[in-house]
């Protein structure tokens, strides 16, 4: 049986991500060996993510080596994988979905009763969703593994808080570790998570015999929010949170929105809807928006990141 060759970005964060995935497939008893890899994004911590291009940055260098045959799957973050793929490959299985929730790490037990505060992030959509909510705050911009991040929160004085994802910061086993550092978390629960975001997404050839490690309830998630972020987006990196949850049996319920980079437009959506009949609901969702003056957003987004 030939062994799998698992493609992986080197942070801690992806490589934990990517053992993950090999324990599935060997207690299947499928041999595999991981294979890191250097991505685009990871190389250049200077410059904010949206200017690097438009999307892809965390994923081009895995999907060069997919179609030059160097690895057999290539193992994300479902957030970092743009919508549309290059011609070949194919999204392959949705094997788990964790805590979609952002939290705010930060110093001081009194940061909320600040009247300015310091927030660090890389990501458009936690600026603007932070910025719609405290406009008065100063959001400055941070890159890095999880590792990373946290250490230049910690280094800079002057910073309060910093935004992450929930499953990054549990799948590294960081989240224990907080106190001992002096820092708090909190749960952002008004901001809109990234679409797929705690969702482990397996791209590979087209035609890949991939063993069964599909989870459909993940798959339905991915599909909902990937759709409602293709129809928007178009291509550019702009400020969008999808999430969907499983509200019975049945039936789901979607919140979606998209926010100015300034976070002082945002148009929302709220629905419900039969499990039976998601295939089409993240385009039927984008779409609303759309009639809402989404198309008329992006289109500033666009406008603003290419200056």
């Amino acid at each position: 049986m030939k062994t799998i060759r698992i493609g992986t970005r080197q942070s801690p964060l992806a490589l934990w991500q990517a053992n993950k995935i090999a324990s599935i497939l060997e207690e299947k008893g499928h041999a595999t060996t991981l294979v890191p890899i250097t991505s685009e994004g990871d190389a250049n911590l200077k410059q904010p993510i949206y200017s690097l291009g438009l999307t892809g940055v965390f994923t081009r260098s895995l999907d060069i080596a997919l179609l030059n045959d160097k690895v057999d799957i290539a193992v994300h973050s479902l957030k970092d994988v743009p919508t549309v793929l290059p011609e070949g490959l194919a999204l392959i299985a949705y094997p788990e979905r964790a805590s979609s929730a952002d939290i705010l790490v930060y110093k001081s037990a009194d940061v909320f009763e600040k009247p300015i505060r310091t927030i660090a992030t890389g990501s458009l959509r936690r600026k603007a969703f932070w910025n719609h909510q405290y406009p008065q705050d100063q959001i400055v911009d941070l890159r890095g593994n999880v590792q990373l991040r946290l250490q230049k929160l910690i280094d800079h004085q002057e910073w309060d808080g910093a935004i992450f994802a929930f499953a990054g910061l549990d799948r590294s086993e960081i989240l224990e570790e907080l106190a001992q550092k002096g820092l708090h978390y909190r749960i952002i629960d008004w901001m809109i998570a990234a679409p797929s975001q705690g969702i482990l997404g397996i791209v590979a050839k087209e035609g890949f015999q991939m063993p069964n490690i599909n989870n459909t309830t993940c798959e339905m998630y991915a599909t909902v929010e990937r759709q409602f972020l293709n129809v928007l987006e178009g291509g550019c990196t702009a400020p969008i949170g999808a999430l969907v949850e499983k509200k019975s049996a049945d039936t789901c319920t979607f919140k979606g929105a998209i926010l100015s980079i300034d976070g002082r437009e945002m148009i929302t959506i709220e629905r419900e809807f039969q499990i039976e009949d998601y295939a089409n609901k993240g385009r039927e969702f984008a779409e609303e928006c759309i009639a809402q003056g989404a198309d008329v957003m992006i289109k500033a987004i666009k406008e603003e990141i290419s200056k």
